[in-house]
């Protein structure tokens, strides 16, 4: 990342890696509502019988939180949770932790990096991501739309029984559900992300509006966290309806979102739009300054094992 400072010693790839992750559950812990509550809201509509049945329609991003609350009890905010840490670890840690090392690939190693070089390590790191954290997203994504306390028949009684019943039912494909869709959410949101940040980042440091410290990591992630909810919310929202899809129900992502389209609308493509952007934000910030920190501190903490006085 930009506004590294001469003084600082340079965090390795390693460091970047476990920071990524570490920082990434972190901000999964904070935001974790906010998430299950745009996933609900944008399964919303997908099946009308299992709305009536239920008798539950939410409405707005603090409406789906109370009424999930009300309805299932506040441990419902954070079903999927156990994926989704698992999911992080193994998705941040490569398209967060590997996107300065792939930065610096296509420069052939210089620091000048051009919007172009920087794009394309985004795409690069995201597409590496999912290749890791697929299995994981589609097991959380299930726990999120899936109700608890209600009427509606429980699909899974853990993350374990919940990877081996997929595998089963669907065969290991099931697993990769929405691999498509979700290549390319995270290479637009990759890019959008990390390279928003990167170059608020560079131009606050160059400007001297800010110095390399928290509120200039808290803007630029704000930033970062704004651009990309408005680029990925219709990818993303097509991806959530694929994986929480039953077998059969649509022949492919395509599909999905010109069904979207036709029985909804194009609003649909923006179904949990608030939720998304509060989500994204929030999230950008809390991994952002977190991953900073702990890059700086497990950098430092690397100095001082190879330099002991």
């Amino acid at each position: 990342m930009a506004g590294l400072k001469p003084k600082d010693f340079a965090p390795t790839a390693a460091v970047k890696f476990f920071g990524a992750g570490t920082a990434a559950c972190i901000a999964d812990l904070v935001t974790f509502p906010l998430d299950t509550a745009k996933v609900r809201l944008q399964i919303q509509g997908e099946s009308k019988s299992t709305e009536k049945s239920s008798g539950v329609r939410y409405r707005g991003v603090f409406g789906t939180i109370a009424t999930m609350v009300r309805v299932e009890g506040p441990r419902s905010l954070y079903s999927g949770l156990v994926a989704g840490l698992q999911r992080q670890m193994s998705f941040a840690s490569v398209r967060i932790g590997l996107y300065d090392s792939m930065k610096q690939f296509y420069t052939y190693g210089s620091e000048n990096a051009g919007v172009a070089s920087r794009l394309m390590a985004g795409c690069t790191t995201g597409a590496m991501a999912v290749a890791f954290a697929q299995p994981t997203d589609v097991v959380k994504v299930r726990f999120q739309a899936q109700m608890r306390g209600t009427s509606e028949t429980k699909r899974y009684n853990g993350t374990m029984d919940a990877y081996k019943t997929i595998a089963q039912d669907e065969g290991v494909r099931g697993l990769w559900k929405g691999c498509t869709p979700n290549i390319i959410r995270n290479a637009i949101v990759n890019c959008s992300e990390l390279v928003t940040y990167d170059i608020i980042k560079e131009l606050i440091l160059k400007y001297d509006l800010m110095t390399d410290n928290l509120p200039c990591h808290f803007t630029a992630a704000f930033g970062a966290g704004f651009c990309t909810t408005i680029v990925a919310s219709p990818v993303d929202v097509v991806k959530t309806r694929f994986m929480n899809s039953s077998a059969g129900e649509y022949n492919s992502a395509i599909n999905c979102a010109f069904t979207m389209l036709k029985k909804e609308g194009p609003a649909a493509f923006y179904k949990g739009f608030m939720p998304s952007f509060l989500r994204l934000g929030s999230w950008n910030i809390v991994m952002f300054v977190s991953y900073e920190q702990i890059k700086r501190a497990m950098s430092r903490a690397q100095q001082s094992w190879e330099s002991p006085i």
